[in-house]
C-alpha cells in the first residue's frame, strides 16, 4: 500500500502549497525569539547606586555630573566594577553640613574616610539607564535581585511544563488545533504583561507565556515536516530553525529602538495575533489524520495540496484507504516512549543530547561576553554566529546524513571548549576563535538534534517525544546558570572543563542512533523499531 511519501512524490514534495506554509509558519519561528531569550533587553540591569537627597544637592551645587556624583558620594569602587556595598548601601553622613568640600567631600565629613558610617538604600537607587526595564521598574536589585532570576526561570519552568502537557494535546487532538490554542494563549498573556501593574503579574504572565509558547513552536516545526517530502525534511528543519535567528537580529532592532521594556513588549506581542489566520491558511497534518484513522480528512488535505501545487491527483490515489477506519486509533503514552527497546534507547540518548546543547548553548553565552558592555552588540555577534553553522548543515545533511555531521559538531564544541580553557589569555587570537568554533559547533548540535527527533517517533507519538526529550533542554538551562557561576569561582575556565566532557560524551551516543537519510517517517511503532535495520 503506498505511504504519504509515495503520494507527496505525485502532487509535490516541497511545491507551491508547502512554499507557502512553510512561510508563514516560519514567521511563527521568528515570533518565539522575544519569549525565549527577552530576557536579555527585558531584565537589562544597568549600572545603579544608592539615591541619597543630600548627595543630589550637593551635586547641583557643585555642578558634579551624574559620574562624578557616583564617585564622589557612594563607597568605593571595587576592580571589577561597583561594589555590592556602592549597589546597595550609602554613606550616612549629613551631606547639608556647612563646609563640605565639592573637591573631597567624606574627607571634609570625617578625617577618616573609612569611618563613615554605612547605612541601607532607604530612598531607592538611581540608574544610569536611558529606558527602563523590569530591573528599574520593580527596583530588581541588592536583596531583590533573586526576583530576576526568577522570572527567568519561571519561562523555563513554563517550557518543562509545557512541553509534557501539551505534547500530548497535539498528539490527541491535532496539530492545528494545538497551534491556534498556543497562539491565542500566547498573545493575550504578553499583551497582559505589558501592562501588569506588579512584579508578581508580571512573573504569572511570563509563567503562562512559557507554558504554550515553546509547544507551539515545536508543533509548528512537527506539522511541516509531516507537509514535506523526505527529500526536504532536513532543509526545511535548519531554515526553520534559521528564521529563529533572523528573530534574534529583529528583537536586537526593536530594543534598541524601543528601550522602555513594556513598549517593547508590547511590539513583539501584538504581531501574534495575525498567527489566529492560521485557522484558514494552515489544515490539518495529513499523517496525523492517518494516524487517527480519519482517511477522509486526510485524502481532502492531499487533494488540497494537490490543487495548491497545481499538480492533478492520479486515479489510483483518489480513493485510496490508507487503513481500515474501524480499527483502534493509537492514543499517545509517555511509556510508548520507554516501552520498546529501541525506542527507549533512542528516548534515553535524545534527552541527553537535549540537556548537553541546551547547558553548553546557554554556558557559553554566559562564559563568554563578546564586546562585553554593549549588550545590543553581544546579542547581534551571537546571533550571526548562527548562519554559517546553518548554511553548512544545508550543504552537508542531504549528502551525507545527520548522523556523523552531529557527532563531529559535538566533537569539535567539545575540543574547542578544552581548547579556551586551556589557552593562555596572551593567545587572545586563539582563544576567541576557538569559542566561536564551540558557539558554532554547539549550534549545529542544536539544529540537527531538531531534525532527527521527530524523525525517530511514529506519527502518533511524534509530537510528545519531541516535546518530552526537548524538556531536558529546559532543565538545562535552569540549572545552567548556577552551573556557570559557582563553578567560576573555584577555576575561571572549569566551566569550560566540563562543557567540553558532556559534549564529547554527547558526540559518542548519537553514532548510536539511526541514520535517517533517504528513509521515509515511520507510521507505527514497528516501523520505529525496525529503523536500525
Amino acid at each position: 500500500m503506498p505511504t504519504l511519501d509515495d503520494i507527496l512524490e505525485q502532487i509535490g514534495e516541497f511545491d507551491r502549497f508547502q512554499k507557502q506554509t512553510f512561510f508563514v509558519l516560519c514567521l511563527l519561528s521568528a515570533a518565539f525569539t522575544p519569549v525565549y531569550v527577552g530576557v536579555v533587553f527585558f531584565g537589562f540591569i544597568p549600572e545603579h547606586h544608592c539615591f541619597s537627597p543630600g548627595v543630589v544637592e550637593l551635586s547641583q551645587q557643585c555642578g558634579w555630573s551624574p559620574e562624578e556624583q557616583l564617585n564622589r558620594a557612594v563607597p568605593e569602587w571595587g576592580s571589577y566594577g561597583p561594589s555590592f556595598s556602592s549597589r546597595c548601601q550609602r554613606y550616612e553622613g549629613d551631606w547639608n553640613t556647612t563646609g563640605v568640600s565639592c573637591t573631597d567631600p567624606l574627607g571634609s565629613l570625617v578625617g577618616n574616610q573609612s569611618t563613615v558610617p554605612l547605612g541601607p538604600c532607604q530612598d531607592g537607587w538611581v540608574y544610569d539607564s536611558p529606558g527602563t526595564s523590569l530591573v528599574t521598574e520593580f527596583n530588581l536589585v541588592c536583596e531583590d535581585s533573586w526576583k530576576l532570576d526568577l522570572f527567568q526561570s519561571c519561562v523555563n519552568a513554563g517550557f518543562f511544563i509545557g512541553s509534557m502537557s501539551i505534547g500530548y494535546v497535539a498528539d490527541r487532538f491535532g496539530r492545528k488545533l494545538c497551534l491556534l490554542v498556543t497562539v491565542l494563549i500566547n498573545a493575550v498573556s504578553g499583551v497582559l504583561m505589558a501592562f501588569a501593574p506588579t512584579y508578581t503579574w508580571t512573573v504569572i504572565f511570563r509563567l503562562i507565556q512559557g507554558l504554550v509558547s515553546k509547544a507551539g513552536w515545536l508543533t509548528g516545526y512537527v506539522l511541516i515536516a509531516e507537509f514535506v517530502g523526505s527529500n526536504y525534511r532536513r532543509a526545511v528543519g535548519i531554515t526553520y530553525q534559521l528564521a529563529f535567528t533572523v528573530g534574534l537580529l529583529v528583537l536586537t532592532a526593536l530594543a534598541y529602538a524601543l528601550p522602555h521594556w513594556r513598549w517593547l513588549q508590547l511590539a513583539v506581542t501584538l504581531p501574534s495575533f495575525f498567527f489566529l489566520l492560521y485557522y484558514w491558511c494552515l489544515p490539518e497534518s495529513p499523517r496525523w489524520l492517518i494516524a487517527q484513522k480519519q482517511n477522509d480528512k486526510a485524502m481532502d488535505v492531499i487533494k488540497r495540496i494537490a490543487r495548491g501545487n497545481k499538480k492533478k491527483l492520479p486515479l489510483s490515489f483518489q480513493n485510496l484507504s490508507f487503513e481500515n477506519e474501524d480499527g483502534e486509533k493509537p492514543a499517545p503514552s509517555f511509556l510508548d516512549l520507554v516501552r520498546t527497546p529501541q525506542i527507549r534507547k533512542h528516548t534515553f540518548i535524545l534527552m541527553y543530547s537535549w540537556f548537553t546543547s541546551s547547558v553548553v548553548y546557554q554556558g557559553l553565552i554566559m562564559h563568554m561576553g563578546i564586546a562585553s558592555g554593549n549588550m545590543y552588540l553581544d546579542f547581534l555577534y551571537s546571533a550571526l554566529v548562527e548562519f554559517p553553522a546553518a548554511f553548512i548543515l544545508i550543504l552537508t545533511l542531504d549528502r551525507i546524513g545527520c548522523r556523523y555531521p552531529w557527532a563531529v559538531a559535538n566533537m569539535m564544541t567539545g575540543s574547542a571548549c578544552l581548547v579556551t580553557a586551556l589557552v593562555p589569555d596572551s593567545l587572545y587570537w586563539l582563544k576567541m576563535t576557538a569559542a566561536c568554533l564551540g558557539r558554532m559547533g554547539i549550534t549545529m548540535c542544536y539544529e540537527i538534534i531538531c531534525l532527527v527527533n521527530p524523525e525517530l517517533y511514529p506519527t502518533f507519538l511524534r509530537n510528545l517525544g519531541v516535546l518530552v526529550c526537548s524538556s531536558m533542554c529546559d532543565l538545562g538551562g535552569i540549572i545552567t546558570p548556577f552551573l556557570v557561576y559557582r563553578l567560576v569561582e573555584l577555576w575561571h575556565e572549569l566551566p569550560l572543563v566540563v562543557f567540553a566532557v558532556i559534549a564529547l560524551i554527547d558526540g559518542g551516543l548519537v553514532l548510536l542512533l539511526p541514520e535517517m537519510k533517504g528513509k521515509t517517517l515511520p507510521e507505527t511503532i514497528e516501523d520505529a523499531e525496525n529503523l536500525h535495520r
